[in-house]
């Protein structure tokens, strides 16, 4: 097996055409992107209704109230 004892020695190469990399512009290769445009709003906007309806469950009696008095608008 190779413990690259051969090249462990050498000096790291440095390019005489291209200047070294700062650290900031470095550092923003690896910094997190959003993927999936528009995913963060969807999640917020599913949690939002699920928070609603949850509320709905804890309280069936008002949201039957809720939902009768709509029928009754709409009926009229």
């Amino acid at each position: 097996m190779n413990d690259y004892s051969d090249i462990i020695a050498l000096p790291h190469p440095v390019s005489k055409k291209h200047p070294q990399m700062g650290r900031l512009e470095r550092a923003a290769q690896f910094a997190p992107f959003a993927a999936l445009g528009g995913y963060e709003e969807l999640i917020a906007e599913y949690s939002k209704a699920m928070e609603k309806r949850a509320k709905e469950v804890e309280n069936p009696e008002a949201h039957a109230a809720v939902r009768d008095g709509e029928t009754k608008q709409n009926a009229e």
